[in-house]
């Protein structure tokens, strides 16, 4: 059974943390039961974890290549672990893989968390030894439950994520082959392959997308986030709305609503924000040949800032998260706050340790398809980043109800007077008198970044091209539009966008 993932590299440590991957060098039936029991009981609400047997480790990290298993082992590990998996009360079937990494065959297990904890698994397999016990993660390690870890495990027992709960309200027909061939094509997952010779339930079942006996197999709301086109018919508050500010009253701006699956959206999001908002600088330096290189905002901390709050914000609720692009500063607003113990004192930390998670589900596949960092490498990342920059240091806040949590990127100190400036000259903007084709690209443009022949094509007027070279020729020169790709008019992707000035002609 194939897992959505791409196996080299869970085992290098790039989709998921290494304390939710556990390596053996050999099969070893007490230590992995144990193990899966852990992660089915997953203390730390992170999705379970993977048990790789066949790779050696030190100090927590593989040895590479895999140490291997004999072939014959695997057809016995398969049987073996259905013998262990009824051991677990109560009865608990992790989903497995065997395949060849390197040359040498390994076995991996992914364990999700599971519906039903808290897990008890046999304290040994040993005929002489009886009773069970609670097994969890403890950083890198598996261990019993103590007397506390076991009460949590108890209160955890009625809380299961939102996003790996059942829909109720929705049907398996909800969720699209093509955006799941599509995301399992992406992270280049063995299971790509496989999806077309068999059965579209299973593919699901496969996926952890679906839950439910199967005469009534509903989708778990991940899955619908991610794998339905229209996830805001379920989630109301499933959109990111983005606003770019022309002045410092909030008179004049522009909005524009991005839908559709949650990881597109962000996709979406960050591409709009790259072409209609980061830009970068050249400054010269006297008496040096090169000159000083930086950017208004890095596009890094605007990736990490927007990622962390699809990641962690609530689709319960109907708020949507709001970008909203000031003068001086880029604010990411999402609902509600951080989940305790972190609070308004700790949000102003470079690190933050957090063990709690409000959408466990929704992490992974954002970190598989590399759109996300780590647990607790975000804001380190976004602090560096903004440092290297050469811009101020980056803000986060709650309220005392954690009711909001706000991400704030100040703009570079050297393009804070010139964008004031820019607002000031902006109140008293020229107004050019523009004919009806000039109006047109515009409001065209003003949708997205376009080439020449898709405005042509759009206008319906692809007979007069030469006509069109020179309006387009004179919207540029009175810089009402400009270049995608400023210092290369040649360049193989070059399009046409939309300035601030030209926004003033058609609002």
């Amino acid at each position: 059974m194939a897992l959505p993932v791409n196996i080299e590299k869970l085992i290098k440590g790039t989709v998921v943390e290494t304390e939710r991957i556990e390596f053996k060098k050999g099969w070893n039936p007490e230590a992995v039961i144990h193990t899966m029991c852990a992660f089915a009981n997953d203390i730390n609400n992170l999705g379970g974890g993977y048990i790789v047997i066949g790779v050696d480790e030190e100090d927590g990290s593989p040895i590479l290549p895999p140490a291997g298993l004999q072939k014959n082992q695997l057809d016995a590990i398969q049987k073996k672990l259905v013998e262990l998996s009824n051991k677990i009360q109560p009865t608990y079937f992790a989903v497995s893989e065997p395949t060849k990494v390197q040359g040498q065959y390994v076995f991996v297990l992914y364990c999700p968390g599971g519906d039903n904890r808290p897990y008890k698994a046999p304290v040994s397999l040993s005929v002489k030894m009886r009773g069970h016990a609670n097994w969890i993660r403890r950083y890198n390690s598996t261990v019993r439950a103590d007397d506390q870890e076991t009460q949590q495990l108890h209160e955890l027992a009625a809380k299961i994520p939102f996003d790996d709960r059942i829909n109720h309200q929705a049907s398996l027909n909800d969720l699209k082959l093509s955006l799941i061939k599509e995301f399992l094509q992406e992270i280049d997952s063995p299971l790509f392959e496989q999806a077309d010779d068999i059965s579209f339930t299973e593919l699901c079942r496969q996926m952890q997308i679906v839950k439910g006996p199967v005469e009534n197999l509903k989708p778990v709301n991940v899955g619908l986030l991610l794998f339905n086109d229209e996830p805001d018919q379920f989630f109301p508050g499933a959109k990111i709305e983005v606003i770019i500010y022309q002045d410092e009253v909030g008179d004049r701006f522009s909005e524009k609503v991005f839908t559709g699956p949650i990881h597109k959206q962000l996709t979406r999001a960050l591409e709009y924000l790259e072409t209609n908002v980061i830009r970068e600088e050249v400054m010269k330096v006297e008496g040096k040949a090169q000159a000083n290189r930086f950017y208004n905002y890095p596009y890094a901390a605007i990736e990490e800032v927007l990622a962390n709050a699809v990641y962690h914000r609530s689709y319960e609720l109907r708020n949507t998260i709001e970008v909203n692009v000031r003068l001086d500063q880029i604010e990411v607003l999402s609902f509600p706050g951080p989940l305790p113990p972190v609070d308004n004192k700790t949000l102003q930390k470079e690190r933050i340790v957090a063990r709690n998670y409000r959408n466990r589900r929704i992490g992974d596949f954002l970190k598989e398809l590399q759109l996300t960092e780590g647990r607790s490498t975000g804001f380190p990342k976004i602090y560096d980043t903004m440092e290297k920059n050469g811009s101020p240091e980056p803000k986060f806040e709650t309220d005392d109800d954690q009711y909001y949590f706000l991400a704030t990127l100040p703009v570079h100190d050297r393009l804070k007077e010139q964008a004031q400036a820019g607002a000031q000259a902006g109140a008293q903007v020229q107004k050019y008198d523009l004919n009806k084709t000039e109006k047109a690209i515009l409001a065209y443009l003003d949708k997205g970044p376009s080439s020449r022949s898709d405005i042509i094509n759009h206008l319906g007027s692809g007979s007069r091209s030469g006509y069109f070279k020179e309006t387009l020729k004179g919207l540029l020169e009175d810089e009402l539009i400009a270049y995608t790709h400023p210092d290369s008019p040649t360049h193989p992707d070059q399009k046409y966008k939309i300035t601030d000035v030209g926004k003033q002609q058609i609002t």
